[in-house]
């Protein structure tokens, strides 16, 4: 894989079974059993992340009560937090070994009607390429986590995106200034980017992409660049996983990204706000330096408590902020 990062033990092991599966099954029957494996172990973090924040919530029924087991309470909110940057690493690691490993299948790595892309369609046509849509398309159904599934071309033009729809709403045909392109390209490895807001949707997005080239040695110095195999991460689906914690009304639990941008936030009614940045927060600085703890900030003149934990994102770090008010305030 080009990844140099270290999976879990259960997904190098997920891993080497669909190199296996490849070489003998159809692409949708590695994406099912893939899917299905991430998601039960997705389900049974988030059970004893919640397990956890209702027994949190049971002891904090008072100020006094919060006062009296107070190194219990704390203890809960670090362990919290830690469960939830654990999931979330899982899950990101879990959608670049989907990409990389799709990135390997012979449909993917063949560019054969580059000719046909139009530029009006931004891209090739619809019913073009249908080996590779297929895999776009598989990916999508059975994982929920990207919202879509796209090829670039060496030079960074768009050769097909799926779902078609999301293709001609297009406003761009070159993507080659995105930071994503340019980081998996420089790399020659997988690629975490910066938030963005989508050409095709007008949503916020993350994308991931992995660069796919015709060497086996993806470090030689002039390997020769296919083009760049792309997923964009559903961040609806973050926001949901969040808001089905059992939080106090209080509580506000946000994913942020390397620069300080909200990815997701377990508030229904402020995830909505888009460019919400917490740059500036000394809980941030603290975690994008792999810190993790909790500090007292002042927000809108409210003294808040934040605990924050670092989160490996491929290769960028995230941050993941607890926000509550101070007892007594």
């Amino acid at each position: 894989m080009p990844s140099n990062r270290n999976l879990s033990e259960e997904s190098v092991a997920l891993v080497l079974v669909l190199v296996g599966i490849m070489a003998a099954a159809s692409l949708s029957l590695l994406l099912f059993q893939a899917a299905h494996a991430f998601s039960s172990n997705v389900t049974g973090i988030d059970r004893t992340i919640q397990a956890a924040t209702i027994a949190s919530s049971e002891n904090q029924s008072s100020p006094s009560s919060l006062s009296s087991n107070n190194a219990t309470s704390l203890g809960s909110k670090i362990l919290n937090i830690k469960l939830l940057a654990d999931n979330l690493e899982s899950r990101l690691n879990k959608s670049a070994a989907i990409l990389e490993l799709t990135s390997k299948l012979p449909e993917v790595r063949k560019v054969s009607f580059a000719s046909s892309i139009n530029n009006t369609l931004h891209g090739i046509p619809k019913d073009t390429d249908l080996a590779k849509r297929k895999v776009a398309h598989d990916i999508l159904s059975k994982y929920n986590d990207f919202r879509v599934i796209a090829f670039l071309m060496p030079k960074g033009d768009i050769y097909m995106e799926e779902p078609y729809s999301r293709q001609l709403n297009l406003t761009k045909t070159n993507f080659a200034f995105r930071d994503y392109y340019k980081g998996a390209v420089s790399t020659h490895n997988t690629y975490l980017g910066n938030l963005i807001i989508a050409a095709s949707s007008g949503l916020p997005q993350a994308n991931m992409a992995v660069p796919i080239y015709s060497s086996e040695n993806n470090n030689t110095n002039n390997p020769s660049l296919v083009g760049v195999w792309f997923g964009g991460l559903n961040l609806d689906v973050f926001n949901k996983s969040l808001q089905s914690l059992n939080l106090t009304d209080n509580d506000r639990i946000v994913y942020v990204d390397q620069h300080g941008q909200k990815i997701a936030d377990s508030d229904k009614k402020q995830s909505i706000i888009q460019n919400e940045t917490f740059a500036n927060f000394q809980s941030f600085k603290n975690a994008i330096t792999g810190k993790s703890g909790s500090t007292m900030e002042e927000i809108n003149g409210t003294k808040m408590l934040v605990f924050y934990h670092p989160v490996n994102a491929i290769q960028a770090r995230w941050v993941i902020l607890e926000i509550q008010p101070l007892v007594g305030q």
